[in-house]
């Protein structure tokens, strides 16, 4: 079980989330897109987008570096690990705050208002719930154990089996030892990798960068010909889209 729930388990869905991106961009791009439903409603979407999308980059940059920088890396640049706790605590609840007002706001939107409800699919109901499961699973040990209490030494059990998986060295006795809110947190994590492709989360990799140096779009006005009305050439000017 082991095995198969911290190794095997790992790599499918890794499996599924790169050969899924591939197929869904070479037989769907038209449907890579977050399916915005802005014009359903705006308000709620106001507020709750940037909250959403803030925390969660704040909370990956936090997993960047507690999970993918060992320990001994932080250590050799003077980093005392009590210090490194507290930011990670500090930072990781600020972040935490963002997430959860975020996906409250976008879940209310979702589920209470009729319009939105109407464009949602069964694939974004799955996804939501694992994002609350992360969410949930995440928050609870960095508030209310690392920053109240002796918080779980996550780097020298949980970091070092997901780094193992991505150098073909998996511990599973690191992360089976781990608290269970832990292991769901890691689980969930996982399934929402293998449902990344095949819904609207699509969308993080096609942020419009190109925006920065794409040309300015220029809007002329279209010539008209009429018949000559003496001393004229017969050429008028109007806007497009304005009767003339």
């Amino acid at each position: 079980m082991n095995l198969f729930w911290w190794v095997i388990l790992p790599y499918i869905a890794l499996a599924v989330f790169i050969v899924g991106h591939v197929w869904r961009w070479r037989y769907d791009q038209f449907g890579w897109t977050t399916r915005s439903t802005q014009l359903q409603e705006r308000k709620l979407l106001k507020w709750g987008g940037p909250l959403f999308h803030y925390g969660t980059f704040a909370a990956i940059g936090g997993h960047v570096i507690g999970v993918l920088i060992p320990e001994r890396w932080t250590a050799a640049i003077g980093i005392p690990e009590t210090v490194y706790r507290w930011f990670s605590a500090s930072a990781g609840t600020l972040a935490a705050v963002l997430v959860i007002g975020g996906v409250l706001i976008l879940a209310t939107r979702r589920l209470f208002v009729p319009r939105v409800r109407a464009t949602t699919s069964t694939v974004d109901y799955a996804a939501l719930i694992l994002l609350l499961v992360v969410i949930i699973t995440g928050v609870v040990p960095t508030i209310f154990v690392n920053l109240f209490g002796h918080g779980y030494d996550y780097r020298a059990s949980v970091a070092p089996w997901f780094r193992g998986l991505f150098s073909l060295h998996p511990s599973t006795a690191a992360i089976s030892a781990a608290p269970v809110i832990y292991q769901v947190h890691a689980t969930a994590a996982w399934l929402i990798w293998a449902l990344w492709p095949f819904s609207r989360l699509v969308h993080a990799w096609s942020a419009p960068l190109w925006y920065l140096w794409r040309p300015y779009v220029v809007y002329r006005s279209r010539v008209t010909t009429r018949p000559a009305e003496p001393g004229t050439s017969g050429r008028r000017w109007r806007r497009i889209g304005v009767p003339y």
